[in-house]
């Protein structure tokens, strides 16, 4: 079942521009898929110059980490702040966000969980080619 902006919205503690998803299209205990189409808005929150660098795609994935903690009760029962703690294989294959087609797809899978942290595998592409790839670590608050 696909949820959209208005779920997102209550899932995630970011608001108004700053919530870069727009829909969650399918996941389950183990894996999240998301679109977006806003990194290609002039007044992108995260453009420098109008220019999104493809590294600002780190933060579509944490926020997909995010959605997956809440609907899969990975973080718990009650909502908790998480910091990425470090980042691994980070590859990108374009320089800029801005630029690429629309949607964006993103997913994340969930590698490891203890009680104060989770490792999740994302990749963010477009059109089927990968845009940005990596592992992260997510330290949880409480």
């Amino acid at each position: 079942m696909e949820l959209g902006r208005s779920e997102i919205d209550d899932l995630i503690p970011h608001a108004g521009a700053m919530v870069l998803l727009d829909a969650i299209a399918s996941w389950d205990a183990s894996q999240i898929r998301c679109r977006a189409t806003s990194h290609t808005k002039a007044d992108h929150p995260l453009a420098v110059g109008g220019v999104l660098p493809t590294l600002c795609g780190l933060e579509y994935a944490a926020q997909a980490m995010a959605l997956h903690g809440r609907l899969a009760g990975v973080v718990g029962t009650r909502p908790r702040k998480g910091y990425i703690a470090s980042v691994r294989n980070l590859v990108w294959h374009t320089e800029r966000l801005d630029t690429l087609p629309s949607p964006l797809l993103i997913e994340a899978e969930l590698m490891a969980k203890d009680g104060g942290a989770v490792i999740y595998r994302f990749a963010v592409s477009a059109e089927g080619v990968d845009v940005l790839t990596g592992r992260a670590t997510v330290l949880l608050e409480g």
